[in-house]
C-alpha cells in the first residue's frame, strides 16, 4: 500500500447498484460519492455502500463541482447503444461513445492516480478504434489506457463474464491474484442457499434461513416452456449449443440485465428438491452469482427491476481486486473477501417484497408457433420447421424446409408437386410402400386434429387436444424411422438431391445439406407428406 500515505479517495460515476463502489471500500477506498441516473439503482448503492449517492444524468454533470484530491475514478458507462448495434445494426454507437467520452472527460479534469473503466467486450475495438487519430475519442489518447477484455470467473465469481476493462492500473499485478484466487460454481451458490442456515459461498455470512430475503423461487417451467428453453438452447439453427439444464459444477453463464422465462439468455437449473423440475434462478441467486453478498438488498418495485439492476451491475468481488491492484497490494498479501466484508454493515430498511414471474396463462389467438424437427435441425440455419401462418386470423400450419447459410436463409416449398417429384425417382419408388407403412402413426396422429384445434391448444384457448410439440415429435420419430430405411435400401441421397434441387432450380447454398443428405432426403418426403395430411384439414372456424 506505499503508493499512499494516507485514505484513499475515489468516486464512481454510472454506479448503478454499486459494485465498484462495494468492491473499493471491501478493499479500504473511501469512496466519497458515486452518481447514477436510475433513482432506484442509486437508492440500492446509497442504502447498501451508505456513502453519497447523487441521482444524475452524468451528460449533464459540471464536472467543476466534482470533489477534489480525488485518488481514484472508476464507472460502467451504459453499455446499451453499443450491445444493440451487436444485434441487427439497431443500437447508435455515436450516442454511446458519448457517456464514454465524460468518463474520459472526467478522468482528464479530476487526474487521479489510477482509473477504471467497464463495458461489454465488442467496445474494446471501438475504444481502440476511437482513439486513433481523426477518431471521435482521440483527444484522449494521451491518458493511454491499457484496454483488456477479461473473464471476471478467474477472479473468484461463480459465472462467466466477459468484460471490456480499460484503465491506467497494474493489469499484471492484477493477473497474478488468480493463482490465489478460489474457483466457485453455479452449484456452491444454489448449495450453500439451500439449508436452514445459509453461509454466504463467498464471504461466509450466516443467515438464519427465513432472515435471507429475495429467494423466493419461481414455480417450475411449465411443458411447454421446458420444451422451448430446451430447444433453444440445445438445437438453435445458428447459434451455438448450450446445455439444459445449466450445469451445477461449472460456473454460471452471463447474468443478464433482461430475460424471460423463455430465452436462451435465462439460466435455468434442475430443481435440488424435485428431479426433473426445472426452474429460473431466484433474485438472490443472481445476486450472489455476481458477487454480492446476501445481505446486499435490492430495492426494485418490481421483480424485473431486480434483475435488470443485478443484470447490469459490475461484480464487486472483481472490482476488490481491482481496488487491490491500485493500492499495490501484491499476491501474497491480498485481503480476502471474508477480511473485506467486515467494512460492509448491512442495512437495516428491508426492500419491496416483489413476486417471481409466473407461466403465462393465455396468449392471443394468431400466437406464433415455429420449432424444427428432431432429425432436421442441421445448424447454419439449414432446418426443416414446423409452423403456423394465418389469413387474417385464421390459422394454418405447414412444414417449411430452410436452408442456405446463416446470412443467406432460403425457403424451398415441400408440396405435392415436390412429393410426385420425389415419387418418380426409381430409387424412391421402389422403396416408397415400406415409406408408407412407416408413416401411419404419423396420418393418424396429424388427422386427430385440426389447424383451428392445434392453434387453440397453443394459444391455451383450448386445454385438451394435440400440441404443436406432439406434431413435432411424431414427424421426428417417423423422420428416424425413414433414415434408418434409406441408409438400409442403399439409396444415393446425394444424386436425388442434387436432381431435386436443380429441378427447382433453387442453387444449393449450403454444404450442410450434403453432409445430411440421408437425413435431408428423408425430411423432403416426410414433411411434403406431412403437408398434404395439413393440408386435407379444415382451416376455417
Amino acid at each position: 500500500m506505499d503508493r499512499f500515505d494516507r485514505k484513499v479517495r475515489a468516486i464512481d460515476f454510472f454506479s448503478g447498484i454499486g459494485g465498484w463502489s462495494l468492491g473499493l471500500k471491501m478493499a479500504g477506498v473511501d469512496v466519497i460519492n458515486s452518481y447514477e441516473w436510475w433513482n432506484k439503482a442509486n437508492y440500492t448503492n446509497l442504502k447498501n455502500n451508505q456513502h453519497i449517492a447523487t441521482e444524475v444524468d452524468i451528460r449533464q454533470l459540471m464536472i467543476e463541482e466534482l470533489p477534489k484530491n480525488i485518488d481514484i475514478v472508476v464507472g460502467s458507462p451504459p453499455c446499451t447503444q453499443f450491445s444493440f448495434a451487436n444485434r441487427g445494426g439497431n443500437g447508435d454507437i455515436e450516442d454511446g461513445l458519448k457517456d464514454i467520452a465524460k468518463f474520459l472527460s472526467i478522468v482528464e479534469y479530476v487526474q487521479p492516480q489510477f482509473w477504471a473503466m467497464e463495458n461489454i467486450p465488442r467496445v474494446a475495438n471501438i475504444i481502440e478504434k476511437e482513439l486513433q487519430e481523426n477518431g471521435r475519442l482521440h483527444k484522449f489518447a494521451h491518458l493511454k489506457p491499457i484496454i483488456k477484455v477479461l473473464d471476471i470467473s478467474e477472479w473468484g465469481v461463480p459465472q462467466r463474464r466477459k468484460r471490456c476493462i480499460v484503465g491506467n492500473f497494474d493489469f499484471d499485478l492484477l493477473n497474478s491474484y488468480r493463482t490465489k484466487i478460489v474457483t466457485r460454481t453455479l452449484g456452491d451458490v444454489v448449495e450453500s442457499l439451500s439449508g436452514n442456515i445459509v453461509k454466504d459461498s463467498i464471504y461466509g455470512i450466516e443467515l438464519v434461513k427465513n432472515e435471507l430475503y429475495d429467494h423466493v423461487p419461481e414455480e417450475f417451467l411449465s411443458f411447454e416452456e421446458e420444451r422451448m428453453n430446451r430447444e433453444m438452447k440445445t438445437y438453435h439453427p445458428v447459434y451455438n449449443n448450450m446445455s439444459f439444464p445449466d450445469p451445477l459444477n461449472k460456473t454460471a453463464r452471463t447474468i443478464t440485465a433482461t430475460c424471460t422465462r423463455v430465452s436462451r439468455e435465462s439460466v435455468v437449473i434442475e430443481s435440488p428438491e424435485i428431479k426433473n423440475k426445472y426452474r429460473r434462478l431466484t433474485v438472490r441467486e443472481r445476486g450472489c452469482l455476481q458477487s454480492f453478498p446476501i445481505t446486499y438488498q435490492f430495492y426494485g418495485d418490481s421483480y424485473s427491476q431486480k434483475l435488470k439492476m443485478i443484470g447490469n451491475a459490475i461484480p464487486p468481488l472483481f472490482t476488490f481486486y481491482v481496488a487491490q491492484s491500485m493500492l499495490n497490494i501484491d499476491a501474497e498479501n491480498l485481503i480476502t473477501p471474508i477480511d473485506g466484508i467486515t467494512l460492509f454493515n448491512p442495512p437495516e430498511e428491508l426492500p419491496k417484497i416483489t413476486k417471481p414471474d409466473t407461466a403465462g396463462k393465455s396468449y392471443q389467438s394468431t400466437r406464433k408457433f415455429r420449432a424444427a424437427i428432431p432429425h432436421l435441425r442441421f445448424k447454419s440455419g439449414v432446418r426443416f420447421e414446423l409452423m403456423n401462418f394465418f389469413n387474417e386470423d385464421i390459422a394454418a400450419w405447414q412444414v417449411k424446409f430452410f436452408y442456405g447459410n446463416s446470412k443467406n436463409i432460403m425457403e424451398f416449398s415441400l408440396n405435392n408437386y415436390l412429393l410426385d417429384t420425389l415419387k418418380q425417382n426409381e430409387s424412391v419408388k421402389n422403396i416408397y410402400e415400406l415409406v408408407l407403412s412407416r408413416i401411419t402413426n404419423m396420418d393418424k396422429i396429424i388427422n386427430s386434429t385440426n389447424a383451428l384445434s392445434l392453434q387453440n391448444v397453443w394459444s391455451r384457448r383450448q386445454e385438451s387436444g394435440l400440441h404443436p410439440y406432439e406434431i413435432i415429435d411424431v414427424i421426428g420419430d417417423v423422420t428416424g424411422s425413414i433414415i434408418n430405411l434409406l441408409i438400409e435400401s442403399e439409396v444415393d441421397c446425394i444424386t436425388i438431391i442434387n436432381q431435386i434441387l436443380s429441378d427447382n432450380l433453387v442453387t444449393l447454398g449450403s454444404v450442410k445439406i450434403l453432409k445430411h443428405s440421408t437425413a435431408t432426403l428423408a425430411g423432403l418426403i416426410v414433411c411434403s407428406i406431412a403437408n398434404t395430411l395439413f393440408n386435407k384439414k379444415p382451416f376455417k372456424k
